[in-house]
């Protein structure tokens, strides 16, 4: 009679256990979003900079796929992270710069953006810090705990001597690694990790504000990057003879970053670089510690990781400073897929945009998709990172500036008419311009082929973006400009 009793426990044991299992492999796999602000291509992987450290970027890379040929559809921060959010370019939606906001823009509200839309499917979604541009987050993102202060700390009075925006400012600030937000956001990610609702699959949010300006670490991340080793940039002397005036316009008039000629004049090239590479520091070691929680938290076999920032940044490349042009080093950015069913620890050279992060997930979860969207999935590259890949990666700036990536090639165009084209194979620094080569026609006609169908009139006014837009277009209307 024992062991009858003990064969029907043991049958019906068998049965809970393959039940649990079934579900467990039915349920929809977790997301887990890291979102970086102002992070170019200086990461471990991707060789930007020489002395770039980002251990844990690195190895979230070997467990999944890196593209290394992944651009922001807009090069300034509200932009990108709209476009993103609802896979529609700017130039559908006229969101350009700064503002406005989604909501502001008919044909963008008419996509929510993924986290409400996975949300509305059934997920448990939140986060904290930056995945939308400032406040918008509350309205854009369930749950948002907040920014946890978001760029601050800031000391009570400026640390160098540039004398423009109180934001543009470098240097060993504050004390402590837990007085900076991005710590605290990522210890708010590990305690959401740890608590997550068992009932449901989750999208969770952690959103670091740094590298972005400015450029504050404590002094222990500097002590890495010693000053006198510190390794600048490649620049080259008339590098911006063959290309337009406007083109130059675009990227320098009414900015607030210091121009290139401040930063040499007043020897500060070697400190934001060095700045630059502490912040870097500093954000990976909180990406480690959000690694280390998923790890911890027994749920890394069935969580998608989605690493990345919403636009490069130039320290001094192409005689420039900070985002906001249509060149290599403003719109590359980190792009970082890895979970069930991806490939481990292997590169991809395709050109792929943020906007195709939507498509991505809703293709790797299951989910229906809530309207048209532009984005294109990268589930076959996610499966096989050499698959056929005929697609081009497009940023604007603006309706008339685009620029468009293949996996060669940069074409650039201008509203004024102008254009840039570059061979990366050969100059991956973006110094020759070979838009007259007459046997680059084929090809360059090919990338002038993919250029935007129309462009939406921009929205919102009196941003950096606007304001540099505006003046560019006055100058070009100018009869000495004609």
């Amino acid at each position: 009679m024992i062991s009858k009793y003990r064969s029907t426990i043991a049958a019906v044991a068998s049965v809970l256990c393959l039940t649990t299992m079934a579900t467990a492999e039915a349920r929809p796999p977790n997301v887990l979003i890291i979102a970086i602000d102002d992070l170019n291509d200086w990461v471990g992987g991707l060789v930007g900079h020489p002395q770039a450290v980002t251990p844990n970027i690195d190895r979230l890379a070997a467990r999944g796929v890196r593209f290394d040929n992944a651009h922001c559809q807009a090069p300034v921060c509200n932009p990108s992270r709209a476009s993103m959010g609802i896979s529609l370019y700017p130039s559908s939606t006229g969101i350009y710069f700064l503002n406005p906001d989604i909501l502001e823009s008919e044909p963008a509200k008419t996509i929510p953006t993924y986290p409400h839309h996975f949300q509305n499917q059934g997920y448990a979604v939140s986060g904290a810090g930056k995945l939308f541009h400032g406040e918008s987050n509350k309205d854009h993102l369930p749950n948002w705990a907040g920014n946890f202060g978001g760029i601050g700390p800031l000391p009570p009075k400026k640390l160098t001597n540039f004398p423009g925006h109180p934001l543009w400012d470098w240097g060993a600030y504050p004390e402590k690694d837990e007085q900076m937000p991005d710590y605290q956001i990522a210890t708010w990610g590990i305690d959401a990790l740890k608590n997550t609702d068992p009932s449901k699959p989750f999208l969770l949010v952690t959103g670091f504000f740094r590298p972005h300006v400015p450029q504050y670490a404590p002094q222990h991340w500097l002590d890495k990057f010693p000053l006198e080793s510190i390794k600048l940039p490649e620049v080259i002397k008339g590098d911006l003879d063959d290309i337009s005036p406007y083109a130059i316009d675009i990227t320098r008039l009414k900015h607030v970053a210091p121009t290139h000629e401040w930063v040499v004049e007043h020897g500060e090239w070697k400190n934001l670089v060095r700045t630059y590479l502490a912040c870097v520091a500093f954000v990976d070691h909180q990406v480690g510690r959000v690694l280390d929680a998923l790890d911890a938290s027994g749920k890394a076999d069935n969580t998608i990781v989605i690493l990345f920032s919403d636009h490069g940044f130039h320290l001094g490349e192409k005689e420039r400073w900070a985002k906001r042009s249509l060149w290599e080093d403003s719109t590359r950015v980190p792009l970082i897929i890895a979970g069930p069913g991806i490939a481990k620890g292997v590169d991809c050279g395709k050109a792929v945009g943020l906007i195709d992060v939507y498509p991505t997930l809703l293709d790797l979860t299951g989910q229906p998709s809530p309207g048209k969207l532009e984005g294109i999935s990268l589930k076959p590259l996610l499966k096989n990172p050499q698959s056929d890949w005929s697609h081009m990666a497009r940023t604007e700036f603006g309706p008339g500036n685009y620029t468009l990536r293949s996996e060669r090639y940069r074409y650039i165009h201008y509203v004024d008419g102008s254009e840039e084209f570059y061979d990366h194979d050969s100059d991956p620094n973006e110094w020759h311009n070979l838009i007259e080569k007459s046997d680059l026609k084929e090809i360059i006609d090919d990338h002038r082929s993919q250029k935007p169908a129309s462009h939406h009139r921009v929205l919102g006014k009196g941003s950096t973006g606007h304001d540099s837009f505006e003046a560019s277009e006055y100058r070009l209307s100018l009869p000495s400009a004609k």
